[in-house]
């Protein structure tokens, strides 16, 4: 189990770094919406069942996980901009997951999407480059932001 954990944590490392590189991540997409699941880790106080999407740092992963209900999904891609200001925002307001990198088993990295974003703008910092955001002046603007509502 452990060697598990230490997998999906590589997974994720690598998904920072590769979607901070190319400033792309794809879903899955078919004509009702995109591929959901439901956290292995996590539930609502209510015992609910939290909701999770899942993004990938390449289409070939993504593909890797069309089959059974998802057997109708197309990988689509995401701007990283787009991912970090509309997804992840959005995902956090409605209390919702991050999947990172699932593999065919839909085991993956589950996130909080400010987590994510945060994780996103130090992987960029360090590696010199800058997102072009629409809803913030920049990067600085939005991690100011973010970690004030994390602190919270």
């Amino acid at each position: 189990m452990l060697q598990d954990h230490i997998t999906v944590q590589n997974r994720y490392k690598d998904f920072i770094r590769k979607i901070s590189e190319t400033e792309v991540v794809f879903a899955l997409k078919d004509d009702k919406g995109y591929a959901t699941s439901y956290s292995n880790e996590a539930e609502y106080e209510d015992g609910e069942e939290v909701q999770i999407i899942c993004f990938w740092s390449d289409a070939a992963r993504a593909k890797s996980c069309i089959e059974n209900e998802w057997n109708q999904y197309e990988p689509s891609p995401v701007p990283l901009n787009e991912f970090v200001e509309n997804w992840c925002l959005g995902m956090n307001s409605d209390g919702l997951l991050v999947g990172t990198n699932f593999d065919s088993n839909l085991l993956g990295y589950e996130a909080e999407p400010l987590e994510i974003i945060l994780d996103i703008i130090e992987e960029l910092k360090a590696s010199e480059k800058s997102l072009e955001l629409r809803k913030f002046k920049d990067m600085e603007d939005l991690e100011k932001q973010i970690r004030e509502v994390w602190e919270e």
